[in-house]
């Protein structure tokens, strides 16, 4: 692998604010969002766009059917998107997202345990890939013999992880 010389190097404390989806159908991206997931609405912004949050921010998720009102799906095969990460405070809170999304009896995608967090892969309504996960805290992530990072792709161990609800 080529090794490339890095010119600047971004903040460590500087985070990805909020993502801006299209999406066909307002009202069926909210049932995900909103009723699976559980983020908060905050605003509408007239019929076509709305904002969710976690936690009263102003708006992690922003949804709108601008360009996209009724539209298919964009092709799996395309450049654009691969899938948003919602990032969990802990372990149990993934596990109650995992809870939520089979009460709802919502497919998951797959589910991976890299190391460094656990995960579960879904699609939203309009095909937009989607990552639920937490981070492990960094003193466990696992680590070469020189220091690095030494992520995995292993099963998910998705009975343990529910048992964090019990």
């Amino acid at each position: 692998m080529e090794t490339r010389k890095q010119a600047h190097r971004i903040s460590a404390g500087t985070s990805i604010g909020h993502v801006h989806l299209k999406v066909a159908d307002i009202d069926r991206a909210l049932r995900f969002y909103q009723d699976i997931l559980g983020f908060e609405l905050m605003q509408r912004y007239g019929e076509d766009a709305v904002f969710l949050s976690a936690g009263g921010y102003h708006h992690h998720i922003g949804l709108n059917t601008w360009m996209s009102k009724n539209a298919p799906p964009a092709p799996r095969n395309s450049a654009g998107l691969f899938h948003l990460a919602i990032l969990y405070p802990d372990r149990r809170e993934l596990a109650q997202a995992l809870r939520w999304l089979i009460d709802a009896e919502y497919p998951l995608d797959g589910a991976s345990d890299h190391g460094v967090s656990e995960a579960l892969y879904l699609r939203d309504p309009d095909g937009n890939g989607v990552e639920l996960y937490a981070d492990r805290p960094r003193e466990q992530w696992p680590r070469t013999a020189d220091g690095g990072l030494a992520m995995v792709t292993e099963p998910l161990d998705l009975e343990g992880l529910l048992a964090e609800l019990e």
